[in-house]
């Protein structure tokens, strides 16, 4: 977590913010780096749905 004053899709933040970074492979194996930031709600959000998306994998 940190607070900046401006950020990519925001000049004038002045509030906190996630940046999250994720590792993401193709389907030929190639990994590349995926970076944005989200405010805190969207990241509530963001995780929520990450945690759903892993309890269906879980079930296959």
């Amino acid at each position: 977590m940190g607070m900046a004053v401006s950020s990519d899709s925001c000049r004038s933040l002045k509030s906190p913010y996630i940046a999250v970074t994720l590792k993401v492979a193709d389907q030929s194996g190639q990994i590349t780096n995926k970076s944005f930031e989200m405010t805190i709600p969207q990241f509530q959000y963001f995780f929520k749905q990450f945690k759903e998306m892993a309890a269906v994998i879980e079930t296959v």
